[in-house]
């Protein structure tokens, strides 16, 4: 027999499956993996460092879909605006996979990159080294929280008949379907504003 004309096994299926595993109900397990690509365990270690080598396939399948083009702008506030929103519109199409990436290391060189680009550009900008990464980690907040926020119900209060909150009630009909973007404008533009108090505050 000739030999196959592409691989049973590479890093793409492995990443693929596990993200669509994840999806579907929140985690995985590398057997689980291996069990849906219908190959053995021992096979999927011989492409992957174990679960945290997985995880960092997600990552980086998840991450693909940001637009490393937003963060070309000569404007440092300008960049990380719109690197944030293609950031949020990435992690919004994967939700469940947003818990175990933000309480796993971030080592897929892909991503780094992309964090060497953000931390490049601050300091560029006149940020203090040690402004620079609470900057990032309070951005991905913003971005990951937002992310969760579009997965939720639209109507997030639920006042029952036995309960009094009218004045909740009328905010909650008044900010319409647009509530999460609304916030998540609103958290970005009140972020960005502090960090450019912040640098005008390092400024000699």
């Amino acid at each position: 027999m000739g030999r196959p004309r592409k691989a049973l096994l590479d890093r793409e299926r492995i990443g693929a499956t596990a993200l669509q595993l994840v999806d579907e109900k929140g985690d995985f397990s590398v057997p689980e993996v291996a069990r849906r690509l219908g190959v053995q365990t021992a096979s999927v270690y011989h492409h992957v460092d174990g679960r945290a080598g997985v995880i960092e396939l997600l990552r980086e399948r998840v991450t693909d879909a940001i637009d490393p083009g937003t963060l070309h702008d000569a404007s440092w506030d300008r960049a990380l605006a719109a690197w944030a929103r293609s950031y949020r519109a990435a992690f919004a199409a994967h939700p469940r996979t947003i818990p175990m990436l933000m309480t796993s290391p971030v080592r897929a060189p892909k991503v780094l990159a992309q964090y060497e680009r953000v931390a490049g550009m601050l300091l560029d900008a006149g940020f203090d080294p040690s402004a620079v990464l609470p900057v990032i980690t309070g951005l991905d907040n913003i971005v990951l929280g937002s992310a969760l926020d579009m997965s939720a119900p639209r109507i997030m209060w639920e006042v029952s008949d036995g309960t009094r909150a009218p004045r909740l009630s009328a905010a909650q009909d008044a900010a319409g379907p647009a509530r999460a973007d609304q916030a998540f404008e609103l958290t970005l533009t009140g972020f960005l504003a502090h960090c450019r108090e912040l640098l005008e505050r390092q400024a000699p």
